[in-house]
């Protein structure tokens, strides 16, 4: 096995599901999980939903900013909504990007009563415009159910039961949508940090480029856009349950110069009232029954029987 990346494997979701090639595939997955903790996933059967999504984005960051201001996040204690331009900051740098956020409808509201960590568990604030809580909703439901059945196949390329991380998935996944403007060379998108608290990432990009990723020799890795293709990257999260063999991965997106580019990450949760020494003891278990390499298991602190 490679001990670093040049490029971001492809892995074919049709294969995976075909008795035939289903073995070499899985072998393929194994292979982007433990070296490169990114890989684009091809054949889908989201493409047509994913393509109506992305032809809706523009107007809906052309909404006036007063429409847009009626959902902005400082209204939800979820941190669900839009986020205005340079709001954001990553390794103390702005971040040259425009989002709305969204989570899975139909959470339970938050009680005085609940714990006070399910506040991030809330109500969407869906902007005002036509057909947008219709479109986010299947959005949201549909990735949803591919990410299940991922995460089983990952399991199985582990070489665990595929219902080994069954009982780990939050109950509200987040949606993006992301709007980077054009701006000078090098600008920041977004800058490099790994996606923290979930399982793993699906991200839809346009046509436009930027997404870049770290290699372990430190050289950044150009992720450019497959049409069709969701890219998938592993969560802090799935690191830590699987106590650091399957390791997320350092990214950032450079900013446009020419054109504007829209993106759509989709965050697959964890289950929120996990305790530190639970996700241990979870990793403990896990850790001894994936077959990685000795180097990798001597690098985890694992409690042995």
């Amino acid at each position: 096995m490679a001990e670093t990346f040049s490029s971001v494997p492809i892995v074919d979701l049709a294969r995976l599901n075909d008795p035939v090639t289903k073995d070499e595939e899985l072998s393929n997955l194994r292979e982007a999980i433990f070296v490169v903790g990114f890989l684009y996933l091809t054949n889908t059967g989201l493409e047509s939903l994913i393509h109506h999504t992305h032809e809706n984005l523009p107007k809906l960051f052309a909404l006036s900013t007063a429409a847009k201001e009626k959902c902005n996040m400082i209204n939800s204690p979820s941190f669900l909504g839009y986020t205005r331009l340079g709001a954001e900051t990553t390794a103390t740098k702005t971040d040259l990007r425009e989002q709305f956020d969204f989570g899975t409808p139909g959470v339970k509201p938050w009680t005085e009563q609940d714990p006070f960590w399910q506040r991030l568990e809330g109500p969407n604030q869906y902007p005002d415009y036509p057909g947008a809580q219709g479109l986010i909703d299947e959005y949201i439901a549909k990735t949803d159910s591919l990410a299940q059945a991922f995460v089983r196949l990952v399991a199985e390329c582990l070489s665990l039961p595929r219902e080994t991380f069954d009982g780990f998935k939050g109950n509200m996944s987040r949606l993006k949508f992301v709007k980077y403007p054009p701006a000078a060379q090098n600008s920041q998108g977004v800058g490099p940090h790994k996606d923290s608290a979930g399982l793993f990432t699906f991200l839809s990009q346009d046509n436009t480029g930027g997404l870049q990723v770290l290699n372990k020799k430190g050289e950044w890795i150009d992720v450019p856009p497959i049409e069709g293709s969701l890219v998938v990257n592993i969560q802090q999260g799935f690191e830590a349950i699987t106590g650091g063999i399957c390791a997320a991965t350092t990214h950032r997106v450079i900013a446009p110069t020419s054109q504007t580019r829209y993106s759509i990450p989709f965050f697959q949760s964890v289950r929120l009232d996990l305790t530190l020494d639970q996700l241990k003891e979870s990793a403990a278990h896990i850790v001894q029954r994936i077959p990685a390499s000795d180097d990798k298991k001597r690098a985890v602190d694992v409690p042995r029987d």
